[in-house]
This record gives structure tokens, sequence and C-alpha cells, in this order.
């Protein structure tokens, strides 16, 4: 426990609210929204590009409504995967883990 002496959690405590404070811009957030070619391609791209990820209920044909961005989002290290009904697309460095829908 000494390890912990002359430790000021307050300053910690600071720090870590001045980071949080920072991140104002709505990146790192698990977006929901409908896939019916309303919204333009270059949106979905840049709500992914900011880091965040899009769960898309997808209304018509999958192949038709993507093909604005899917080719965007892969070039970038994003992944898309349709489940159930929907689309889930991350952005670089975060995986989509299919494992368990085989089992």
């Amino acid at each position: 426990m000494g390890d912990f002496d002359g430790l000021d959690l307050q300053a910690v405590e600071d720090q870590l609210d001045d980071e949080t404070d920072d991140d104002s811009d709505g990146a790192n957030c698990v977006v929901l929204g409908v896939l019916d070619g309303s919204t333009a391609p270059e949106e979905w791209v840049s709500v992914v590009a900011e880091g965040n990820i899009l769960v898309l209920n997808v209304e018509g044909d999958l192949n038709q409504l993507a093909s604005g961005f899917a080719r965007d989002v892969k070039d970038g290290g994003g992944s898309l995967t349709h489940f159930r009904g929907f689309l889930v697309v991350t952005p670089a460095g975060v995986d989509i883990d299919t494992d368990r829908l085989s089992q």
C-alpha cells in the first residue's frame, strides 16, 4: 500500500473529467438508424469515420442500399455485417464477432 502514498486522487479525477468533457462531438457512440435510401451514403461514412458504430434497420434491398457507402467503410478499415434485418457497421479497430452465431 506504500505505492499510494502521495497519490493525488483529486488531480487524477480532475484530469479524467477534462478528458471526458473534450469528447463532446458524439464520437464513439452506437448510432441507430434506418437504411432505406433516404440518408446520403456520405453521411453514413462520416458517422463511421468519426468512430461510431451504426446499427441500421434495413428496409429494402441491402446490396442496393449499402452500395453507396460499403466500399468506403471497408477501404477505411471498417466492417459490415448483416444480422437479422440489421446492418451493423463498425469503424476501423472495432471487429464484429460472429462466432456465437454458428452455435
